[in-house]
């Protein structure tokens, strides 16, 4: 006999607040070095003067809502909207400049093992 995964179902979609007081993460599956997170932001931002710098590399993907997302190395942020998705090299500096606070903006992010980070 195989052993098997616990199978897990649900709706990325389902509760959604209508106000946070901070962004909610919720790890979907963390395996083999690949996570996957529900993100709700309700308007929350990168804190002024704090970049993101991770070790792993980031796919992102924008269900519902608004975001403008920026790298270091861009003047002016990139704004996202329903189906937008990017991919965020390890270690590429970047941030959250602002998020909708008319409606929750919901992220689907795949963390992956990065065998070396990209040059810059």
């Amino acid at each position: 006999m195989v052993a098997t995964a616990e199978r897990r179902t649900g709706n990325l979609f389902a509760g959604l607040p209508e106000s946070l007081p901070a962004e909610r993460v919720d790890v979907l599956f963390d395996t083999g070095g690949v996570t996957a997170e529900r993100i709700v932001s309700t308007g929350q931002a990168t804190p002024a003067g704090q970049w993101y710098d991770q070790p792993r590399a980031e796919w992102v993907l924008l269900l519902q809502g608004a975001a403008g997302l920026r790298f270091d190395d861009e003047r002016e942020p990139r704004t996202l909207g329903p189906g937008d998705y990017v991919f965020i090299p390890a270690h590429a500096r970047h941030r959250v400049e602002w998020t909708s606070d008319a409606e929750p903006t919901l992220w689907l992010a795949i963390y992956v093992p990065s065998a070396e980070p990209m040059p810059r």
